[in-house]
């Protein structure tokens, strides 16, 4: 089942998604898969195959917010530009926050997707 908003929370290890609509939150885990390239230990290779797999979970929710700490977020914006544009288009906003519990995630992104809806609105004339 797919919702229309998810609230994203990701770190370079870990990753929580929340879909939610006016009853009901689902929630999906992701985790980092520790390995390492042969060429200088790197983990480069671990950490992009970890923000394909963030990115395997946001497939068919329309507009999510992406939260986590200013590394983490542009780190995964960094992947999303270069190597998943299709999801960037769904990304509407990116909000700095550090490990939050899922209730206040979606807290969070209720109030922002209330105010963005908002701002979408005509504005009236008075």
């Amino acid at each position: 089942m797919s919702l229309f908003h998810a609230v994203a929370w990701v770190d370079h290890h870990a990753a929580q998604v929340f879909q939610f609509d006016a009853s009901q939150v689902l929630a999906q885990q992701v985790r980092e898969h520790a390995r390492y390239t042969r060429q200088h230990g790197s983990s480069v290779r671990s950490e992009h195959e970890f923000f394909g797999e963030v990115c395997d979970a946001l497939k068919g929710i329309t507009q999510v917010l992406v939260t986590g700490s200013r590394m983490a977020q542009a780190d995964f914006r960094h992947y999303v530009e270069k190597h998943r544009p299709e999801v960037a288009g769904q990304i509407v906003g990116w909000e700095t926050a550090e490990h939050m519990s899922a209730n206040e995630l979606v807290a969070l992104a209720r109030r922002y997707f209330s105010v963005h809806e908002g701002m979408a609105a005509p504005m009236k004339a008075g």
